[in-house]
C-alpha cells in the first residue's frame, strides 16, 4: 500500500440541518470559498424520508488545503449559522 495522494480525492459530508432551505442558501453562497480550498464539483443529495438529512459529494484537488478549510473557525461558524445539527460526518476517499 502506498501513501501517495491521488490527483483528485472525493470528499463526502453527511449532515443534518434544521431547515434545508436556510442551509442551501448558505451552501450556495460559499462556492467561491470552496473553490479557494480546491473543493469542486459539489453534488447535494437529500434523504427521501427526511429532507433535512443531506449528503454532499465533492472533488478535492488538495487534501491538506481542504482539511484545513473544513476545520477552520470560519467554517465552523458558518455551519452553526446555517443550521447544521451536531457534528458533520466527513470522509475523504481516493479512487480504488
Amino acid at each position: 500500500m502506498t501513501n501517495t495522494q491521488h490527483a483528485t480525492e472525493n470528499l463526502t459530508i453527511h449532515v443534518k440541518v434544521k431547515d434545508y432551505s436556510t442551509w442551501r442558501t448558505s451552501y450556495d453562497e460559499r462556492e467561491k470559498s470552496r473553490l479557494s480550498a480546491g473543493i469542486t464539483n459539489g453534488r447535494v443529495f437529500r434523504n427521501a424520508q427526511d429532507q433535512n438529512d443531506i449528503v454532499i459529494l465533492q472533488d478535492v484537488a488538495d487534501l491538506a488545503k481542504a482539511r484545513s478549510w473544513l476545520g477552520s473557525d470560519d467554517m465552523k461558524a458558518t455551519m452553526q449559522k446555517s443550521g447544521v445539527v451536531g457534528t458533520p460526518k466527513v470522509r475523504f476517499a481516493a479512487a480504488a
